[in-house]
């Protein structure tokens, strides 16, 4: 080879060489961005995938209606142990109108569960302490009226007779006052008393606020009435339908007829448009959004009763609402956030 010839193979060999490392710079350069960016992207999801599971803490506090307590305290009680184990959900039930009182107070409650709308002078009294109010409808409860298993006479009465026990104006004091083929003995009236959603719908809704007779049995506390009805083949009261179906060991309901013939009270028949609908109420838990917004776990305590509440309320004896006003109050609530 000539020397001439031999000098052209050195550079040509020598250029080969130093685009090669470039070529393999290049290529680890663009591998490190890559790797850096997919690096970005897991770490992105990641934080993403920690915030949609954020371990929440602190607490949740609930008062009010012994009507709704069974359902709020299934949900609580399937929160903790499923959702956040470190929050704590305290259930109470001092009754529609006493829960409202602690609701509405400085460092109130989170919830207040009603079997009844907030009234006029209750929802003053949250715009006097800022306090904004969310209602939020949980279920359909049926008002049922209870008697003693050994009671054989009384298991159908029309709606009119069963007023007629606890109206002033009826004279009725007697079962044979409604029927003279029934017993000729005393009926023992009984009810949850004033601090109930209860007895506001019944006294409000189905007496008109018509005075009630002497003597009737108003509680507070609804296994009181239980157990003074299973004890009394001569009582009767009224509550709410869960009461009853968690009772039905020691107690019957009356069947009502509203005009068409003995309806039972059931899932079934407790709608807005059903058979039971003239003994219907929806009920609710409120909401402070003042605390929802500065405390992470009411808010969202209050997406997952929202979210579950349909799945739970049968269990405890309540109607399910529609489907779409619970995606509503979930879109209400969403925006919160």
């Amino acid at each position: 080879m000539s020397f001439k010839k031999y000098f052209m193979f050195l550079i040509l060999a020598a250029f080969v060489a130093v685009m090669a490392a470039c070529g393999a710079d290049a290529e680890e350069e663009g591998s490190d961005v890559s790797e850096e960016a997919e690096t970005d992207e897991a770490k992105e999801t990641e934080e993403e995938g920690d915030r949609d599971s954020e371990e929440l803490e602190g607490s949740v506090v609930i008062d009010g209606s012994g009507t709704v307590y069974p359902l709020m305290a299934r949900l609580a009680e399937e929160y903790m142990i499923t959702e956040q184990e470190n929050v704590s959900v305290e259930v109470s039930r001092a009754g529609t109108s006493a829960g409202f009182e602690k609701f509405l107070a400085e460092n109130g409650t989170d919830f207040n569960d009603a079997s009844r709308k907030i009234k006029d002078e209750e929802q003053a009294k949250a715009d006097e302490l800022g306090i904004e109010a969310k209602e939020l409808k949980v279920a359909l409860d049926g008002l049922t009226f209870v008697i003693n298993k050994e009671n054989d006479w009384a298991t159908e009465m029309t709606a009119d007779e069963l007023k007629s026990i606890f109206l002033a104006e009826s004279g009725v004091t007697k079962w044979s006052d409604i029927n003279p083929e029934w017993p000729d003995e005393a009926i023992n009236a009984m009810g949850p008393n004033e601090n109930h959603g209860t007895y506001e719908f019944f006294y409000e809704s189905v007496l008109d606020e018509k005075d009630l007779v002497d003597g009737v049995n108003l509680q507070q506390e609804y296994p009181t009435l239980v157990k003074l009805v299973s004890e009394d083949v001569n009582g009767i009261a009224f509550f709410g339908f869960g009461y009853y179906v968690n009772n039905q060991d020691s107690l019957q309901a009356v069947h009502v007829d509203f005009g068409n013939g003995p309806v039972e009270p059931s899932l079934d028949t407790i709608a807005e448009d059903g058979e039971y609908a003239d003994f219907t109420r929806p009920v609710f838990t409120y909401l402070n959004v003042n605390n929802a917004k500065e405390k992470d776990q009411v808010l969202d305590y209050a997406l997952y009763v929202m979210n579950n509440v349909n799945t739970f309320a049968g269990e405890v004896g309540f109607a399910p609402i529609p489907d779409e006003e619970a995606q509503q109050l979930i879109t209400d609530l969403e925006g919160l956030k």
